[in-house]
């Protein structure tokens, strides 16, 4: 009991670290700053977060930083130029180097891919309506920002360990800009059983009917696909959302395949609008 509190404890320190780092992505974030900000000592806190949160603390900042990248790019009113220097890049040709390995494509091939999601209903099909049974699964909340799920992602797969997996989730509601309402969960079906640990919960993913759309590519495109699909695709259905959680489903790993042969099923939960 003392070794978990302990474990605990670095992660709610390590957890205001991600957060100051997403608060604000272009600071210097030097090591000696965090390391005080989670009291720890400097000369052993870059092992320390790199154990916990699965990535050294320039990858963090890297990839939030490449994050708000992204979401410049979905919003499209500064040209790549411009989106490069707000991302602290010093020119438009490590952006883009950068920004290919994060997405697994160019700064303007995501924004004109942004653009056509936005302006073309057509872009998110096709859509399916399928059945769900209910599913138990084991799972654990995310808490902080949305940009630093793959830390919660890559938590769960720390406590799986060797067990089999036969599939990975994503359980979230609310919306994933503003902190205060959203809830995520990353989740895994497993048949074997799991030691009792006091961060797994047993959550029951109720059956019923979705709206269910492949998206192909990173999961950067995971928020824009979902908003066309509630704001282009739904209105017209003959379907209005239902009260249960979206489910992501995620098909095959980036640390199998490229950024650009990304799976991931995405499930709008959904009834016959009256």
């Amino acid at each position: 009991m003392k070794t978990r509190r302990a474990e605990q404890d670095y992660r709610e320190r390590v957890a205001r670290v991600v957060a100051a780092i997403v608060a604000d992505p272009m600071a210097e974030h030097r090591l000696e700053d965090l390391a005080r900000l989670a009291h720890f000592s400097p000369f052993h806190f870059h092992r320390v977060y790199s154990s916990i949160a699965g990535e050294t603390v320039a990858a963090t900042v890297r990839r939030v930083r490449l994050a708000l990248a992204a979401r410049l790019l979905q919003e499209d009113r500064q040209s790549i130029t411009q989106v490069a220097m707000a991302a602290g890049y010093d020119s438009p040709q490590a952006f883009t180097r950068a920004f290919g390995q994060f997405t697994g494509q160019s700064p303007r091939d995501f924004q004109q891919q942004m653009r056509s999601v936005a302006l073309d209903a057509g872009a998110v099909a096709p859509v399916r309506i399928v059945e769900r049974p209910a599913q138990q699964v084991h799972a654990l909340r995310h808490r902080g920002p949305a940009s630093t799920i793959p830390h919660t992602q890559r938590l769960l797969r720390v406590h799986a360990g060797e067990r089999a997996v036969s599939d990975w989730l994503g359980i979230s509601s609310g919306d994933p800009e503003d902190p205060g309402d959203f809830m995520y969960y990353a989740a895994a079906v497993s048949m074997a059983p799991w030691p009792a640990d006091a961060d797994i919960e047993l959550l029951q993913i109720p059956a019923g009917c979705y709206a269910l759309h492949c998206l192909a590519g990173p999961y950067a495109r995971i928020n824009a696909a979902i908003n066309t699909l509630y704001a282009r695709w739904l209105p017209g259905s003959g379907y209005e959302p239902n009260d249960r959680p979206a489910l992501e489903h995620y098909l095959n790993s980036p640390r199998k395949v490229s950024q650009a042969e990304l799976r991931t099923d995405l499930l709008i939960p959904i009834r016959a609008a009256h």
